[in-house]
């Protein structure tokens, strides 16, 4: 079940706030707006995909664990999702796919179940 309370309309304001630069017409926003994009729309996939089996990492900003399966509770998790703040927006608005920024060496994804996360990728419509 989910550790924390979503905010749709909150998720979609702080994603707006970074769309323009996630779309290149603009310069990298403040810090903390990124982080509440990063924050917010990783939220949302746990909140949408509740489980414990993979770990979704975005450094230096959040790590969350979603998907239904074994829980995992300590030490490095066998199901595990990591990419950049820029890159995990890009994915979970849309811009781009789950299997194109594997391909690019954009986003780590280790085991069986990792890429399972891409069935509940965007979480918000990109704008």
């Amino acid at each position: 079940m989910p550790r924390r309370t979503v905010d749709p309309a909150h998720t979609r304001a702080a994603v707006l706030a970074v769309a323009d630069w996630l779309r290149g017409d603009a310069d990298e926003p403040p810090r903390a707006a990124v982080a509440d994009a990063v924050r917010s729309t990783a939220r949302t996939l746990e909140h949408d995909a509740p489980g414990s089996s993979v770990e979704v990492r975005v450094p230096p900003f959040v790590a969350v664990q979603c998907i239904e399966g074994p829980r995992h509770t300590r030490g490095t998790p066998p199901n595990v999702v990591e990419t950049d703040p820029r890159t995990w927006l890009e994915l979970a608005t849309g811009i781009t796919t789950f299997d194109a920024a594997e391909a690019a060496g954009r986003l780590t994804a280790s085991g069986s179940r990792a890429a399972e996360v891409a069935h509940w990728l965007p979480v918000v419509a990109s704008s």
